[in-house]
């Protein structure tokens, strides 16, 4: 599979990496949660081409995750933020910053600590599941295939193409 294809597949992993899966769209979207907003100040931050940074900025404004909003005229200037496609992109960026505190942060710890506005507390961040609030496991989580799926190639390997579980069979019904 070629990288250009990505979007094509019927994977929404795969969907998603064709947007924000190059480590500098990353690197501005970690960015964009530290209330950068300004070219040069990525640049700055980065270290980044301004023909890359240019290229993934506007990647990111296509796709709906950052909009270009004004804040200069004579000459035109302006900021990226967030949309709410782009918020929600929130708990993939802190799950990627938390596995770099626990894994690669080294003997001082983490770099940036993260506290709670509402709470007042230093928090990590934890993925629930959302019908009984347990905190998820992936030893814990069972794999069905969707209604999307077209190609057997990123399903399950333990479970057969086309068998679902009997539970989600009836509820289609």
């Amino acid at each position: 599979m070629q990288w250009s294809e990505l979007g094509q597949q019927s994977c929404s992993m795969a969907r998603t990496l064709s947007v924000i899966g190059d480590r500098w769209t990353l690197l501005i979207l970690r960015d964009c949660f530290l209330k950068v907003r300004r070219f040069d100040h990525f640049q700055d931050r980065l270290g980044i081409g301004r023909p890359i940074l240019a290229d993934r900025l506007q990647k990111l404004v296509d796709n709906f995750i950052l909009t270009k909003v004004a804040y200069q005229e004579r000459p035109t200037r302006y900021e990226y933020r967030l949309t709410q496609k782009g918020l929600d992109l929130y708990p993939v960026i802190i799950s990627i910053v938390h596995w770099g505190d626990v894994h690669m942060a080294g003997k001082k710890g983490p770099p940036v600590l993260h506290r709670h506005k509402s709470c007042g507390q230093l928090f990590y961040p934890v993925q629930v599941c959302s019908e009984c609030q347990e905190p998820l496991d992936p030893r814990h989580v069972h794999v069905e295939i969707g209604p999307g799926a077209r190609s057997p190639s990123h399903l399950p390997i333990d479970e057969p193409a086309g068998k679902a579980a009997p539970e989600k069979n009836k509820a289609a019904k």
